[in-house]
């Protein structure tokens, strides 16, 4: 299940996953708010928090990412990644910067940190 983190800037997109991340969260939640987003600015800045309750990602939840990465390249001001799972903090730390912009991971006692840095 993902849900809309409020209170961030309006060209800040925020969402927390907990559970399973399903390909139906990227059509309901996600995309429309990078759509949505988009309209709005050119660049975008991204914060996401795998919540202490997440269990992992449907396979069609990586699919859609990879769409949504491929449909917009080069949309990314900034992703924070906030999560305290070990092998996602090691990926991004290798592989960020393959992702245009600056990209930074958090755990979940850093999520106000995060915030922070996303908006600043």
């Amino acid at each position: 299940m993902i849900e809309r983190i409020e209170g961030l800037p309006d060209n800040v997109i925020g969402v927390r996953v907990n559970g399973e991340l399903t390909r139906k969260d990227y059509e309901s939640v996600i995309i429309p708010a990078i759509e949505e987003g988009l309209k709005r600015t050119p660049k975008l800045r991204m914060l996401v928090q795998f919540a202490p309750d997440f269990t992992g990602f449907e396979a069609g939840a990586l699919v859609a990412d990879a769409k949504v990465g491929l449909r917009h390249p080069f949309s990314w001001e900034k992703v924070a990644l906030v999560t305290d799972v070990d092998w996602m903090r090691r990926a991004t730390n290798l592989f960020g910067f393959l992702t245009p912009g600056e990209v930074k991971v958090f755990s979940n006692s850093e999520l106000d940190q995060a915030k922070e840095w996303v908006a600043a």
